[in-house]
């Protein structure tokens, strides 16, 4: 049976640090549009207060989860056990997205490890916590992270980054424009 609570606890927050994946869902207004779900790791995401949480968002193909932010702010963070005890952790939220030149960056920022690559901070003010048994979620071992990111973003430099994310990040496959799209 699911267990509802209204913020995240010390042992909540225990478990979330020893994950190394978490989810990420957020979906447009528009009932014809998609969906996202992204999985995220390297160790980006801190729970800031019992309400709030963060992480850092890395440059990749596609941009949704800011896309959909902007539009209705509704995000969903899932974290599920691949070792035991079994359990699934969800996040409901509202989130926005804190570009480089925002006002909060340089304080958020400083509460993570510097990844290369970069491009905003997701920020969610959390209302509902549940759990449940996640007896159904498979045994997996951990093996490491993957580098090629951070070696991609490294090698193409911030300015090679930076026109990547002008091409590749400005609009959501659902054509709503990112918060990337007001940078000047």
């Amino acid at each position: 049976m699911a267990k509802v609570f209204d913020c995240i606890t010390e042992e909540q927050q225990g478990f979330i640090a020893a994950q190394h994946i978490f989810f990420v869902g957020s979906a447009p207004l528009s009932p014809t549009g998609h969906v996202n779900l992204s999985p995220k790791g390297l160790g980006c995401f801190r729970v800031l207060s019992p309400n709030r949480v963060g992480y850092l968002d890395l440059t990749g193909s596609g941009n949704e989860t800011s896309a959909h932010l902007q539009e209705n702010g509704r995000i969903t963070f899932m974290f599920c056990a691949f070792e035991e005890p079994a359990r699934i952790l969800r996040l409901y939220g509202q989130g926005k997205t804190i570009l480089p030149n925002s006002p909060d960056w340089d304080s958020l920022y400083s509460l993570f490890v510097p990844i290369p690559g970069t491009r905003q901070i997701i920020v969610a003010d959390i209302e509902k916590i549940q759990i449940s048994c996640g007896f159904g979620v498979p045994l997996y071992e951990y093996q490491g992270e993957r580098q090629t990111l951070v070696d991609w973003a490294s090698k193409k430099g911030e300015e090679g980054v930076r026109e990547y994310q002008q091409q590749k990040n400005l609009v959501s496959i659902d054509g709503l424009a990112t918060p990337l799209s007001k940078l000047p």
